[in-house]
């Protein structure tokens, strides 16, 4: 990272962790859609057709180099006959202003949310053996 003028050190130490929270949800959520079209035998040709876009289109979705809009993931959670579910927790304890340790940030376990009853859902946030 070189010198840019204007910015400072707590401001570029901002950026930092807002890139590796960034790497971590891109990570979390191309794992999550995988496993999803492999439990259901899908192909991205299969997931192209039920999104109404190319099977390009899907692969650069699934490369994970872009920024996904809200519509985006909403229609891959519709053509996976799936659901997202979000939590947004306070960082771990730390010193102050100190991100925690990305693995432990992917891989916490929480408690269970409760969700609706209408139609199928999905959770993000269970382990898988």
């Amino acid at each position: 990272m070189g010198l840019r003028l204007g910015v400072t050190s707590g401001q570029e130490a901002t950026e930092a962790r807002v890139d590796e929270e960034l790497s971590m949800l891109v990570t979390q959520l191309m794992n999550e859609i995988n496993w999803h079209m492999r439990e259901r035998g899908l192909t991205r040709a299969d997931l192209a057709g039920r999104m109404g876009v190319s099977p390009g289109r899907v692969s650069q979705v699934l490369s994970g180099g872009e920024n996904l809009t809200l519509r985006t993931l909403a229609s891959l959670a519709t053509a996976l006959d799936a659901r997202f579910e979000l939590d947004l927790r306070p960082q771990s304890a730390g010193a102050a202003g100190e991100a925690p340790p990305a693995a432990a940030a992917v891989t916490a376990e929480r408690p269970r949310r409760r969700t609706s009853t209408s139609g199928p859902a999905s959770t993000f946030s269970r382990k898988r053996g």
